[in-house]
């Protein structure tokens, strides 16, 4: 789906604030469980390294109007959402996606599916081309700067959406797999998706989780809680909104 561009120059990137609350100290964990250890440099433990806004901190809207996501809200992710309305549920997953196989240099990794089927791979764009009805032309000298990396994920989160995230992603097969970094996805128009940010265990291995997302219109990422309990459960339904999407049936993993 075409969402428009955004412009870089007002694209506001990680926050001046920093912090070094994560979703690893934020919570309190349930009595009985422990964090599952997410291996040294893995995307799991990239995504439980995020800082997060001081407590209290509402979810916004890209216009800086309280999002109306923000009942749902228990912390909320250090990072920008930008000027336009881009950056929406699965815009934010391939962000979060880039943004860690950028910081580790796997650049020839960094690519994306529009849903017309291009694949849009970060290394043409850092090599100076650029997208035109579903081509590369080179237009641009070559550099793989943080700068152009975020003109390449907008060009991204103009042209992917749900139902191609959806096609990237490989199925969960056992619930009991699933881990930070997994995601829920329902790809449509509208489809929905949420990011596991964090996972708990039990001596008996049932899982909790965090949830995290964005929206429509694009909003903060936001931690998610229901009746004040941020920690999810696969097996027990809630009343947040796509709640329905927490089903293993549309569990799914980036495949590294």
């Amino acid at each position: 789906m075409m969402k428009g561009i955004l412009i870089f120059a007002g694209f506001l990137l990680w926050s001046s604030f920093v912090s070094t609350d994560t979703v690893t100290t934020r919570f309190k964990l349930p009595a009985g469980y422990r964090h599952v250890d997410a291996e040294p440099g893995s995307f799991a433990a990239y995504l439980q390294s995020l800082p997060l806004k001081p407590t209290g901190t509402q979810t916004k809207t890209y216009k800086g109007s309280v999002a109306a996501t923000d009942i749902f809200t228990a912390a909320v992710v250090d990072i920008s959402v930008g000027n336009e309305d881009l950056q929406q549920c699965a815009d934010v997953v391939m962000r979060l996606r880039g943004e860690y196989l950028y910081q580790q240099k796997r650049y020839n990794e960094i690519a994306f599916h529009f849903e017309s089927g291009f694949r849009c791979d970060y290394i043409h764009y850092a090599d100076g081309y650029r997208y035109h009805n579903d081509h590369w032309v080179l237009k641009a000298k070559k550099d793989y700067s943080y700068p152009t990396f975020m003109h390449y994920m907008n060009l991204v989160f103009a042209y992917a959406g749900t139902l191609s995230l959806q096609n990237e992603l490989k199925a969960v097969q056992n619930e009991n797999d699933l881990k930070a970094g997994d995601v829920f996805i329902h790809g449509g128009s509208p489809g929905h998706c949420f990011i596991v940010m964090d996972v708990a265990e039990n001596s008996q291995h049932n899982k909790l989780f965090l949830l995290a997302q964005s929206f429509m219109p694009a909003q903060n990422l936001q931690v998610l809680q229901y009746d004040n309990n941020p920690w999810f459960n696969i097996d027990k339904k809630t009343g947040i909104w796509y709640g329905d999407l927490i089903d293993k049936t549309y569990l799914k993993k980036f495949e590294n």
